[in-house]
């Protein structure tokens, strides 16, 4: 495994135990990145751990939720909507104009309980809300991009 920094791989030393013992459909992939892949439903979440600066590491949870829709106004609004509304992370749309739902850590203070809640509000909200973007605007979930 390739790190940046100290505090990125004391980072994910600490958070891999926690995550095998939290989902069993755990997966790290054969690359050397310090990523976590996590599948749920129709959605899948990405947890990585990366450098912040030299003494510090973020753990960065996040979805794609849907790939290929027509990003309207109407969809930009419900977006913002929402997240208005939730409790625990955001959605955002990339460079490529997929939609993710993301949350993020600060490594060194954070605990089992603390990235149990990231991780499944990231799951959960993709799963949750990717039939219904994609009724709606179109695109592809997660899972339907796999097949």
């Amino acid at each position: 495994m390739k790190f940046a920094t100290i505090a990125q791989k004391v980072c994910y030393e600490k958070i891999k135990p926690w995550l095998h013992e939290m989902y069993e459909n755990l997966a790290i992939p054969p690359y050397d990145l310090p990523i976590f892949i996590l599948p749920m439903g129709s959605a899948t979440a990405m947890v990585e751990v990366l450098p912040w600066g030299n003494s510090e590491a973020i753990i960065a949870t996040w979805s794609y939720v849907v790939t290929g829709a027509e990003l309207t106004a109407d969809l930009m609004r419900f977006l913002l909507k929402q997240n208005s509304e939730l409790q625990f992370g955001v959605f955002s749309v990339d460079d490529d104009g997929d939609i993710r739902f993301h949350s993020t850590l600060v490594g060194s203070t954070c605990d089992r309980k603390e990235l149990h809640t990231s991780v499944s509000s990231v799951l959960e909200t993709a799963d949750r809300y990717d039939d219904e973007i994609v009724e709606t605007w179109g695109g592809e979930r997660a899972l339907d991009r796999m097949y």
